[in-house]
């Protein structure tokens, strides 16, 4: 699939030279900072040296006193306390973040994670009505619950009140909670908004902490639980988010919980250092798997092990159920490209929506995700459950998916979520509607360019200035993720010495030995997913790549490698002399 590589702004060059020289570092370092919004040493200290002393104060959060008075008040009264959350990763490490914490302060708590066939996304009846059977009298719903209207209200006629942490966008109606944390409320005026939904159970705690005067210490030995909610829900990365992420991995590194312990060994990563793309990769979609084939229940149960044995073997658990997912995605993502495929009017189409009855509710997200791998475009897909087309959405960087499907909010039953995912329900027989109302809406609100994947690139660089010194200082911009991804960098006319393979169980990756201007050094490459330009540059042609630089870890052996995004051979021709050519510049 052709990407288009477009060049970010550099910023004011003035600007680069001054943080260049009063930081000690080279030009194409500072134009990295300045991209990122930081143009004084005070704020690059701030980026480089995150402290835990620039989270922000919690009361700053509209409802935050009423919400930890109502907890007091519980715990003086010996009520029974419920904490509640979705069952995806960010809602489940929010329900054991605040279940382990307290447990250690009060006995009468417990937790309870919905049934995704069964109940759904969010606060139910069946979870209003387990907690009323069972005695509990207040209820903690965590990254969930800001569009619970007549549920909250149904619980209150329970004698039942709400407390609501969540982080989504809200309606016009605010629910008649106890009260209702959200830093995306309109009235809200907390300077972050982008926290994840165990970040603002976690400034719950903090709030709770700083007016009961508990050492702060007892409060962060769960950010590594904060760290995975973050990363995993693909939250910007950025200001209080950056600060608690940072933290988090130190944790994650040095001393995780019991329960992450246990994914960590599982996934085999227990000899390296953690980064966000591990937890993206290796330790989220475990969590998420629990709540995908079985019960997120079984995540909660495991994050919150007190025990070894039991760690290990709500671990295995869970592992045992990524790989199934992993079969039955695997398996429904090529049955949904054949669907495709075989529709003469889809290849023209600028959204996909399928529609399967028999397809696993648990997977449809993640085959959301890979359809636009191919079919680059907003994509929705739907499965049978209770008698209804329930499924998830998909967007493409640029696209707001949300409002998309609020055009279409008069076909649907339900529907939640954000810019680039969603959540949506509605009857079966409406299903065609839905897919022609969707394609009319998203060919009217997106352009072509959207309809391309792109590659946002940070700076051109030369092979030869990537040394220990550069990539020492380049680490220090981690954590990476939305807001500070890790930069991509494009170097322009490199070839490899010869040695360059095909490699991976289909032979769809190059291995790669990369040489530039200095013909005696060698720089390792991988080039994942481009086996197509394989005959081009084993014919030595030279060619553009833009990158990332990683470390690759071999038989303990820890070296810099060249991570390959996109490489580009048309920008050349050959002059009579035999040499590269620039012939049509893309900058």
């Amino acid at each position: 699939m052709e990407k288009r590589w477009i060049y970010k702004d550099k910023g004011d060059p003035n600007t680069i030279s001054h943080l260049a020289e009063v930081l000690g570092i080279e030009p194409v370092l500072a134009t990295l900072l300045v991209q990122r919004g930081i143009s004084t040493f005070d704020e690059a200290k701030k980026f480089f040296r995150p402290s835990i002393e620039d989270l922000y104060n919690p009361f700053l959060m509209k409802d935050m006193q009423q919400a930890v008075e109502r907890i007091e008040r519980a715990i003086r009264s010996n009520e029974r306390i419920l904490v509640y959350g979705d069952y995806d990763v960010d809602g489940t490490t929010a329900v054991a973040l605040i279940y382990s914490f307290f447990q250690k302060r009060y006995s009468k708590i417990g937790y309870y994670i919905p049934d995704r066939y069964i109940e759904g996304y969010g606060i139910s009846l069946k979870g209003i009505d387990y907690a009323a059977e069972n005695g509990y009298s207040l209820i903690i719903a965590l990254d969930c619950g800001i569009k619970a209207n007549e549920k909250v209200l149904y619980a209150h006629q329970r004698r039942i009140d709400f407390i609501i942490c969540d982080h989504h966008l809200p309606s016009d109606q605010i629910p008649q909670a106890v009260a209702v944390l959200d830093p995306k409320r309109p009235d809200c005026k907390y300077p972050f908004k982008e926290l994840s939904g165990c970040g603002v159970g976690f400034k719950l705690l903090q709030a709770y902490c700083q007016k009961n005067s508990t050492p702060m210490e007892e409060l962060y030995q769960y950010l590594d639980l904060v760290a995975v909610s973050i990363a995993s829900d693909i939250v910007p990365v950025i200001d209080e988010n950056r600060v608690l992420t940072f933290f988090g991995l130190q944790k994650l590194n040095e001393n995780p919980s019991r329960g992450l312990r246990s994914i960590i060994k599982i996934a085999g990563i227990e000899k390296q250092q953690i980064a966000i793309d591990d937890i993206v990769f290796r330790i989220g979609p475990r969590i998420n798997a629990a709540g995908r084939m079985e019960s997120g229940k079984s995540a909660v149960d495991l994050l919150c092990a007190c025990d070894d044995l039991v760690a290990y073997e709500m671990s295995s658990i869970i592992n045992s159920c990524n790989n199934d997912r992993k079969n039955v995605d695997r398996s429904i993502t090529h049955e949904a490209l054949r669907m495709i495929a075989s529709d003469p009017k889809a290849f023209h189409r600028n959204t996909t929506v399928l529609f399967n009855p028999t397809w696993h509710k648990g997977v449809v997200g993640i085959v959301a995700s890979r359809l636009i791998e191919t079919y680059y475009r907003p994509t929705v897909v739907l499965t049978q459950s209770g008698g209804m087309a329930t499924g998830s959405a998909r967007s493409v960087p640029g696209f707001d998916l949300y409002q998309a499907i609020e055009s279409c909010a008069d076909l649907l039953e339900s529907f939640g979520g954000h810019m680039y995912a969603a959540g949506l329900t509605l009857k079966a027989e409406n299903v065609q509607k839905f897919m022609d109302r969707f394609e009319d809406a998203v060919s009217k609100m997106i352009t072509p360019e959207l309809l391309t994947p792109q590659i946002d690139i940070d700076e051109q660089l030369s092979l030869d200035d990537i040394n220990d010194k550069f990539f020492r200082i380049l680490k220090q911009f981690q954590p990476f993720g939305p807001g500070n991804m890790s930069p991509v960098f494009v170097t322009e006319n490199v070839t490899d010495n010869g040695d360059g393979r095909l490699v991976g169980p289909d032979k769809e990756h190059i291995k790669l030995s990369l040489i530039h201007t200095d013909k005696s050094k060698v720089y390792p490459a991988i080039a994942f997913q481009l086996a197509e330009h394989y005959r081009s540059i084993h014919d030595g042609k030279p060619f553009d790549i833009c990158y990332t630089i990683t470390e690759n870890i071999f038989r303990g052996e820890t070296t810099l490698q060249i991570r390959v995004k996109d490489i580009k051979f048309d920008l050349y021709k050959t002059d009579k002399f035999g040499q590269p050519h620039k012939e049509n510049s893309f900058l």
